[in-house]
């Protein structure tokens, strides 16, 4: 049997798990699929933004020396000899005091070097005046003042919103190559599971850890593939593990990793030669979260608690699958905040409180133990509080780490 080692700091466990985790590859989709996916390779700026010195507003291009000793007693005309639409280019080149009219992101006439909006002038015909001198290049958005010809604008792993979306579209990718990825399986392991949709029968509980994963992956937009509830037979768990193995690219499993007569986890994993990189982690919940590695691929062992399964996902599962999906932000986004209420509980190791977080004060989300479903659903946030602890009060800062957030310009540091 695997045995059982001395429990390892959460950062620790961290790392062990990243340096196994394999990029998944990559793939190309179309522009209008990309969204939600991770890039993997950088959007160079293939020319400058914007392409020409254009105009930002509805107005009138002119030259600025022409504008020169205009005031409220000195009002300056000038004739207009062309208009230009946004997509069109004139022909004509300004001359003393002439003017073009030109619309928003219209490009400038030869001669122009600034624009005059509308509401600046009054206008009479062909011609218009103005009562203020203007200065070269005022009002013109100029060539590559956004982004420079050859200039990285997004980098690899970067994580691909709407507005990464109308980067790539600026730049004519029609197809945008992105990280593959990786397909997960979900085993939940014990006798004492049954079907959500089955009745209750003495003794037995629903299977909410398989659904529960399902839908962080899905947050994700990871595929994954089910193989229900096994019951705490080891040669049918090691037969559904050996088979998933072949069908994913990672697999989780809940239950069966503590030192009871049925956690049949650590049996398997050595059956299966796998590597058992830790079984034993300084932390509540989640203390006996186990992972392990064999045939270039990850085995995920959390923890058949419901609390403890979900910490155990974000702070381990994910980050390694994002890592095998290319991401440059691997960890969850981390805040300061206040704590709400009094926290008595002692923390010999690293305690993550499921926390309702508002934006500025973070307070637990109730009923906070391994097994505990509900404050799973309530909370938003964990609160991190150190191991070696003896607790906290009502206005401390506590560190926060915050949940259902895709990425964040500031990460938890291990």
């Amino acid at each position: 049997m695997v045995e059982i080692r001395k429990p390892i700091p959460v950062g620790e466990a961290v790392e062990r798990v990243l340096a196994h985790a394999v990029p998944a590859g990559t793939e190309t989709v179309p522009l209008e699929e990309s969204a939600g996916r991770i890039l993997a390779e950088p959007v160079t700026a293939s020319h400058p933004v914007p392409p020409f010195n254009r105009s930002p507003y509805d107005g009138f291009a002119v030259r600025s020396k022409d504008t020169e000793g205009a005031s409220g007693s000195n009002r300056i005309p000038f004739s207009v000899i062309d208009e230009i639409q946004a997509g069109s280019v004139s022909n004509q080149t300004l001359g003393e005091r002439q003017a073009a009219r030109i619309m928003t992101g219209a490009p400038l006439p030869d001669g122009a070097d600034a624009i005059v909006m509308f509401e600046q002038t009054v206008e009479d015909g062909d011609t218009f005046t103005i009562r203020k001198p203007f200065e070269p290049l005022e009002n013109v958005s100029l060539k590559g003042e956004d982004l420079a010809e050859g200039e990285e604008v997004v980098p690899a792993g970067s994580y691909i919103h709407a507005g990464t979306v109308a980067v790539l579209a600026t730049f004519g990718y029609a197809h945008v190559k992105i990280a593959r990825r990786p397909v997960v399986g979900i085993l939940a392991t014990g006798t004492e599971l049954v079907g959500v949709g089955e009745p209750l029968a003495p003794g037995k509980i629903r299977n909410s850890n398989g659904p529960m994963i399902a839908a962080q992956l899905r947050r994700m937009g990871i595929e994954c593939r089910t193989y229900g509830a096994q019951a705490d037979d080891l040669d049918a768990v090691i037969g559904t593990v050996e088979r998933a193995l072949t069908e994913t690219d990672a697999l989780i499993t809940t239950g069966g990793v503590s030192v009871g007569d049925f956690d049949y986890l650590p049996a398997v994993y050595e059956k299966i030669g796998a590597e058992v990189l830790f079984n034993k982690v300084a932390m509540r919940p989640g203390s006996v979260t186990t992972v392990a590695a064999g045939g270039g691929k990850l085995l995920f062992g959390l923890s058949g608690n419901p609390s403890s399964c979900f910490t155990g996902f974000e702070l381990f599962t994910r980050p390694a699958l994002l890592k095998m999906m290319g991401a440059d932000k691997l960890f969850l986004p981390h805040t300061k905040a206040v704590l709400g209420e009094d926290f008595t509980k002692p923390n010999p190791f690293t305690r993550f409180v499921r926390a309702v977080y508002d934006g500025n004060t973070a307070s637990p989300a109730g009923f906070n133990k391994s097994n505990a479903v509900s404050s799973i659903a309530r909370g938003n946030a964990m609160i991190v509080l150190p191991g070696g602890t003896r607790g906290f009060k009502k206005g401390d800062e506590v560190d926060v780490l915050l949940l259902g957030v895709e990425e964040g310009s500031t990460q938890w540091k291990l």
